[in-house]
């Protein structure tokens, strides 16, 4: 089917669709790069494929020849949602295009489980839109998503290293994450001034510590604000004891926010919620 179509390049002419600052775009028309990434998302035969912003349709032509059995793809670009016309008449029973906001859209209403997510993601609003998903992310398979490499990098980030932090407990407390390959600049159209990484996120079933997310994520938010202070100071902001806190979670004062894992995380938010702190 994809011989039908015409190059992206042409496309893009066609609908005049320079990419724009505002929105986040570079566009990736490296047809062995969009491949590899549809690769990476596994069988997609059995699944709906959400995808974010596809621009002129590189990556989602690759979701459908890898066998995706539907995709929706939703883009805000008035241009971009003209220049898929041709892709939606090729995969008329396979492709819908939701003209709409990433930011503004619940993926659930969008189509049934089995759902993955496969998206190269606006640079712009790439973590907001994975904090959103992490926080019902048991309504997904996987997601297989690109971003720039630094917060790849923060995302699978271990304890002690300098890219740890709020963004890499919240992640790892969720899923299993992996960074499965890097992207240079020049693959893209018009090149970026960062390197970018595919990294894949698995839904952890039943995420441990069992607490609930605001909690953990105010715990965490306190750490690290200030994150070369130790625990007895940076975790002030929580509004209870400190000295109690520390003590029922096991957990030295002068210790950093960057050195614990989840799991003691998970402890200081139990201690949290014990000590009348948070949402129960």
């Amino acid at each position: 089917m994809s011989d039908a179509l015409p190059p992206l390049r042409e496309v893009i002419a066609r609908h005049g669709i320079g990419a724009r600052r505002s929105l986040g775009q570079h566009f990736l028309l490296d047809l062995n790069l969009t491949g590899r990434i549809a690769r990476s998302a596994g069988d997609l035969t059995q699944t709906t494929i959400i995808e974010i912003g596809p621009g002129p349709g590189g990556l989602t032509r690759a979701l459908l020849e890898a066998g995706a059995r539907r995709v929706v793809a939703i883009e805000r670009d008035d241009r971009c949602v003209a220049a898929l016309a041709d892709l939606v008449a090729a995969y008329p029973d396979r492709l819908r295009i939701v003209a709409a906001d990433a930011l503004d859209v619940d993926l659930t209403t969008l189509c049934g489980p089995p759902r993955k997510i496969v998206a190269n993601l606006p640079y712009n609003i790439g973590t907001a839109l994975l904090l959103r998903w992490l926080m019902q992310a048991d309504a997904f398979v996987d997601m297989t998503l690109m971003f720039q490499r630094e917060v790849a990098l923060r995302l699978v980030a271990a304890p002690g290293t300098k890219d740890y932090g709020r963004l890499s407990v919240f992640t790892q407390w969720r899923c299993r994450a992996r960074r499965l390959f890097d992207i240079p600049p020049s693959a893209f159209t018009p090149p970026p001034k960062v390197h970018s990484s595919v990294v894949q996120l698995v839904p952890i079933a039943e995420p441990q510590p069992a607490v609930p997310a605001a909690a953990l994520e105010r715990v965490t938010a306190a750490a690290f604000g200030q994150r070369r202070k130790m625990l007895r100071s940076s975790l002030k902001t929580l509004g209870v004891d400190v000295g109690a806190l520390l003590e029922r979670a096991g957990e030295n004062p002068t210790a950093r926010a960057e050195e614990l894992d989840v799991a003691r995380f998970g402890a200081l938010t139990e201690a949290y919620l014990a000590l009348g702190g948070g949402d129960h």
